[in-house]
């Protein structure tokens, strides 16, 4: 079933880039303006189609996410790309549709701005809750958030964007945590290293594409530039996050996260089952698994696989939610977190 909702995902996308990637050739390249009839009006209204409806829909089932709302922006957009994609003279009998996107993107940005302004009247009482919150501060400032604005993704998003910027910039001066029953995720590992390394890639790959594209495509250029100092500042983010935020085992609970990437509150009582040792290498780790693994080079396995006894909550990346049935875990004091979390889901148990 699973492998099913994969293949059904992964089609979706490929037609997704070939509507699009068509609809394009059609009207830029020689042979796809060749190939246009005398009355074009006909192909316009299919490409119109093609981008604000199949595109649309095709997204939808690519993501897997589907609602009304991201449906109707989802048109708008197709309409606004539309303009870019179809040359102005193709479009001179159309404009009323067109204009009838952008209408609708207005509206949402409006309604976004709405939203923005709400949070930022919301930022003191927010920071006054994290502040009195002993919970690490990636925990602490999506609890404060969803107490505010449980079903706006967009303040989500938002608020996803402001967590990178203050790890990357506002957390040099902090020292990582060394409470007790805290455990780091990334020591037996060359992750951090890597992501230096790819932070160094970017940076190159940045100076030498903006010095090639700057006299051919000036727009490009500053487009992928922007893509590359955003990414910079993710990596930079993720690895402050990461540092700065080891695993917690509470009483009841476990806090884990892995940079910025993903977090996850798991409770004792949703526990049903831990695995250990050669158990886990025996076990086939299914797709409704997280994993908290710093990888690098190596083949590396999880100290310990959480099954859960019903789908719990993680927050990705973007502050997006997924549910997962298990949970493997990776840290660098293995005998110590195993003897921590055996001891406290014993005691949950028995308080139960």
């Amino acid at each position: 079933m699973v492998l099913h909702k994969k293949t059904v995902s992964l089609v979706a996308l490929f037609l997704l880039l070939l509507v699009i990637s068509s609809n394009y050739v059609l009207y830029h390249s020689s042979f796809g303006l060749q190939s246009l009839p005398g009355n074009f009006n006909g192909v316009v209204v299919g490409s119109i189609l093609d981008l604000s409806l199949v595109a649309p829909l095709l997204f939808l089932a690519w993501q897997r996410k589907f609602s009304l709302k991201y449906f109707i922006v989802l048109m708008a957009t197709g309409l606004i790309a539309a303009r870019f994609i179809i040359p102005s003279e193709y479009l001179a009998s159309f404009q009323s549709v067109m204009w009838l996107g952008v209408g609708i993107e207005g509206v949402l940005i409006l309604f976004e701005l709405s939203l923005l302004f709400m949070l930022v009247k919301n930022v003191p009482p927010i920071l006054r809750m994290i502040k009195s919150s002993s919970l690490p501060l990636l925990f602490s400032f999506s609890r404060a958030v969803n107490e505010k604005f449980s079903k706006q993704p967009f303040i989500h998003v938002l608020c996803s964007e402001m967590l990178m910027f203050y790890y990357a910039f506002g957390t040099w001066k902090k020292q990582p945590s060394t409470e007790e029953n805290t455990f780091t995720l990334y020591k037996r590992s060359s992750f951090v290293t890597f992501q230096i390394m790819i932070i160094h890639a970017i940076v190159i790959e940045t100076l030498g594409l903006h010095w090639l594209l700057h006299n051919t495509s000036m727009t490009l250029s500053i487009v992928l530039l922007i893509l590359n100092i955003y990414s910079i500042i993710f990596f930079i983010g993720d690895i402050q996050a990461l540092r700065l935020n080891p695993l917690r085992v509470e009483e009841d609970r476990i806090y884990i996260s892995f940079g910025l990437a993903k977090r996850m509150e798991i409770s004792f009582k949703d526990i049903e089952e831990i695995i250990e040792g050669t158990h886990i290498l025996k076990q086939k780790i299914p797709s409704t698994t997280i994993e908290f693994i710093a990888r690098d080079f190596e083949t590396v396995h999880p100290d310990l696989l959480l099954t859960l006894k019903s789908p719990v909550e993680a927050t990705l990346f973007m502050g997006i939610k997924k549910k997962y049935q298990q949970v493997a875990i990776r840290v660098d004091d293995p005998h110590e977190f195993k003897k921590i979390v055996k001891e406290r889901l014993e005691k949950n148990k028995q308080n139960m």
